[in-house]
């Protein structure tokens, strides 16, 4: 049996508007390039447990394929919609808190858009010399 590839992936969160069929569309892309890859190896996606934005996706797709989901995050998402993981993680209190833990834990970094944590997330991967796939994915402007 090999050893089981972590994908994580980090991207838009609420309440950041951006455009789903695009972000699917990338983060499809990339999966398929991981099974691609690694072929035969268990995935498993690792991501910051709330059910929303870019995270949300991911999970569903992940679930889809049959992979096992895992969230890592701070207690504080508690009071947030999360999604149904197999295995959760609680790390800290605050957002950002779950950062080094959520890099400690995975294998290869999955990025879609987001703000300043997913691109510090993605500039630590590459300092671990840690495979990182990344998109740039434009934050619509807020309704009015």
């Amino acid at each position: 049996m090999t050893e089981e590839l972590k994908i994580g992936v980090a991207g838009y969160c609420l309440p950041s508007r951006f455009d789903e069929d695009e972000a699917l569309r990338m983060l499809r892309e990339a999966y398929d390039i991981l099974e691609e890859d690694y072929p035969g190896r268990d995935k498993a996606m690792v991501s910051g447990l709330t059910d929303a934005g870019v995270l949300a996706l991911a999970y569903r797709e992940a679930s889809e394929r049959g992979w096992r989901t895992v969230g890592i995050a701070p207690s504080k998402s508690a009071g947030y919609g999360c999604f149904p993981v197999d295995e959760a993680i609680i790390v800290g209190e605050e957002w950002g808190d779950e950062s080094t833990a959520f890099i400690d834990s995975i294998d290869v970094l999955v990025r879609v858009g987001g703000g300043a944590q997913s691109l510090s997330e993605a500039a630590e991967m590459r300092a671990r010399g840690k495979r990182v796939i990344e998109y740039d994915l434009p934050r619509l402007p807020d309704e009015e």
